[in-house]
């Protein structure tokens, strides 16, 4: 109850200096030096989720008001995607996420290399265990049988185009990366595991033409990185043969969409992990039908 209201306060604090200094070049030279000592592994982990909350807390601030306020601001996002390029910064993205060497991701991920999230059944569940639980899940949602041809748009390390490649061997599976990197770790592993009916494209999607059409086109946490959605589902609409479908795993808002954009130094995520990126509403896709 104590550390509760010793939060509460800081989170008032924190806010109150937001207000404060929003505008001016105070609060970046704070929050340099805050992130300097945070990357010098000189902040408590609990100290950093009081700050996490706080930025949660002023993003959640600047999506307030009345239904009809957030209606009218999502409608003029929906507007704002469709004059703006498929995507947007993608050398930057390509640079913060998937050039960077995989040695260091075969540390920190699981055995199927899975960049999104996982699904723990149970609290024993170990990583692989859960990476599996997820991939098995999107197969199923996306109503995946052996025989059909499938393309991945945005397809990481591998992880749901291995798994499908040996989950449906009469299948052909075609996968999408804009990173070389990639390409060369998940050519490597098809080898390894013997697998034939899997081929790897290498294509900045917002030059990307599909080759072929397909019974299925799958999507895993890389409509995040789009802008244009109704070009990018016009497109994909003609990459589908007749009686397929569209899956698409995609984290979102509930209700209020945003840019991921560089304002100031508290945009960290915007800055080095995320440049170009969009965070979608619940609903976004359905404006773009």
């Amino acid at each position: 109850m104590i550390l509760y209201h010793f939060q509460n306060m800081v989170l008032r604090i924190l806010s109150y200096f937001w207000d404060l200094f929003r505008l001016g070049a105070a609060l970046d030279a704070v929050f340099r030096l805050i992130m300097r000592l945070v990357e010098m592994d000189l902040v408590p982990d609990f100290i950093l989720r009081i700050g996490i909350r706080a930025l949660l807390k002023i993003r959640l601030m600047s999506m307030a008001g009345s239904l009809e306020q957030q209606l009218e601001r999502k409608m003029a996002f929906v507007q704002e995607l469709k004059y703006l390029p498929i995507a947007v910064q993608t050398a930057a993205a390509n640079e913060q996420h998937y050039e960077v060497p995989t040695e260091y991701f075969v540390l920190v991920l699981g055995r199927h290399m899975k960049y999104s999230s996982c699904l723990f059944n149970s609290s024993r569940d170990s990583l692989e265990e859960a990476e599996n639980n997820m991939l098995a899940l999107c197969c199923a949602r996306a109503r995946l049988s052996n025989g059909q041809s499938i393309l991945e748009l945005g397809c990481g390390w591998g992880s749901l185009s291995l798994f499908m490649a040996q989950a449906y061997p009469s299948s052909s599976i075609t996968a999408v990366s804009n990173s070389s990197t990639q390409k060369e770790f998940i050519m490597k592993r098809a080898r390894d595991l013997d697998i034939h009916n899997l081929q790897v494209i290498t294509a900045d999607m917002v030059d990307f033409q599909a080759p072929d059409t397909y019974d299925r086109v799958v999507s895993v946490e890389m409509f995040e990185h789009m802008k244009n959605y109704q070009e990018l589902m016009r497109r994909i609409s003609t990459w589908i043969k007749p009686g397929g479908g569209l899956f698409v795993h995609i984290f979102a808002h509930k209700s209020s969409p945003y840019h991921f954009e560089v304002k100031d130094e508290t945009d960290w995520m915007a800055r080095y992990f995320f440049s170009g990126g969009t965070m979608p509403s619940l609903d976004l896709l359905l404006y773009f039908q």
